[in-house]
């Protein structure tokens, strides 16, 4: 495995870089309290090319391999990881889906201007009882002529104030289980789907998240994504890209983490020195170093595999999406414990790298289910 940039590659990472320190920076602090999702700034992102991704340009994307991509989410994302998941959207599920499954015109009705910036999207998959078992779902459809009719309920959406449209998934008969899955694209003004936000959350305050309800919401039955019962393939289909994306952004806040942290242990001083002198603050400073290494190693490691044609690493998405995630937040534990009572002031970005590193543990599938998924792989249980 050869992980060397090209020139190219360099220089787009370091216009990302500049992109971000100039343009994003400056306001992530405001947003981030308010709650707000900055909607302009993702949308100069996506003129710049950044939110393309892996996505073919015929159908608005940039055509990236899987490590220049990788390489965006996260120098975005050791800026603000919010932007970087808005960035990633069209290059997993809500992207992919349509590109493997979708019809023509799907992809170039809704992947087209996702891919752009032009509209934003929605994935509707837990429920209040299925988020990790997703087969579970007790969201149902019912086909009626040309439509299909909806009744149920997602929990933990994002996009909800911004989304043109949502990707959600109902099964027509829970006893099939997985295969009696369906995936649709429902359109934001259709009636019967109403959108119920959650405030003040720990992490990731400037997406809204919330509930999605469907009660008898028609749903078109072109608007149907693949054939009836490969629901839950479609699903499936971008775990890998999906779980990328989260390690991308990951490491990239971790490593803001550790910018952070040897930035104030050069310039605190105590008893007459800075507090980087002392072992045990250098013990958190190694402690980072080598785990973000480990997690940024296992991240480009997923991303060349895929550039390389691998149909199926989902060993390798859970090794990389967990060990990414825990970096995160060993790391962002350590800059607050290094900056100390000043780590729990929202005059620095510590404390928000805090909050959103122990939701990085939950979204994209549990790291419980990842550590049982990687024992599985390797006991043979799982293939």
């Amino acid at each position: 495995m050869d992980f060397s940039l090209s020139e190219e590659q360099q220089q787009i990472r370091k216009a990302v870089r500049e992109f971000a320190q100039r343009e994003i920076a400056p306001h992530v602090m405001e947003y981030d309290q308010q709650e707000r999702f900055p909607i302009e700034l993702v949308k100069e992102a996506a003129k710049h090319g950044y939110m393309g991704g892996v996505v073919p340009p015929e159908y608005g994307g940039a055509g990236l391999d899987y490590l220049t991509y990788t390489l965006i989410i996260e120098e975005i994302s050791r800026v603000c990881q919010i932007i970087g998941c808005a960035l990633s959207f069209p290059s997993g599920l809500a992207g992919s889906a349509i590109l493997r499954y979708g019809t023509e015109e799907q992809k170039r009705k809704y992947l087209r201007p996702l891919a752009r910036g032009e509209a934003f999207a929605a994935t509707g998959v837990p429920e209040p009882g299925s988020g990790t078992d997703v087969a579970a779902m007790r969201t149902t459809a019912r086909r009626d002529g040309n439509e299909y009719v909806l009744n149920g309920s997602k929990a933990w959406i994002s996009f909800l104030d911004v989304a043109d449209w949502v990707l959600t998934f109902a099964t027509l008969d829970r006893r099939l289980k997985h295969k009696g899955i369906c995936a649709f694209i429902i359109e934001r003004d259709t009636p019967g789907m109403t959108f119920h936000p959650y405030k003040n959350k720990l992490g990731f305050r400037p997406l809204c998240t919330g509930d999605i309800v469907f009660q008898d919401c028609r749903v078109p039955a072109k608007n149907r994504i693949g054939a009836e019962g490969e629901g839950f393939k479609v699903a499936m289909c971008a775990v890998e890209n999906g779980r990328l994306g989260v390690a991308a952004r990951a490491v990239g806040m971790a490593q803001a983490c550790l910018d952070e942290a040897v930035k104030y242990a050069r310039e605190r001083v105590v008893f007459d020195q800075p507090i980087g002198r002392f072992q045990l603050i250098q013990s958190m400073i190694t402690d980072m170093v080598t785990g973000i290494e480990s997690a940024r190693f296992l991240t480009y490691r997923l991303a060349w595999l895929k550039d390389q044609g691998v149909e199926r690493a989902r060993r390798e998405a859970s090794i990389a999406k967990m060990v990414a995630t825990d970096v995160a937040l060993m790391a962002a534990t350590h800059a607050v414990q290094i900056f100390g009572a000043y780590g729990c002031s929202p005059e620095y970005p510590v404390s928000r790298y805090y909050r959103d590193a122990k939701v990085f543990q939950i979204i994209e599938g549990t790291n419980q289910l990842h550590r049982a998924l990687i024992a599985e792989y390797t006991l043979g249980f799982r293939q």
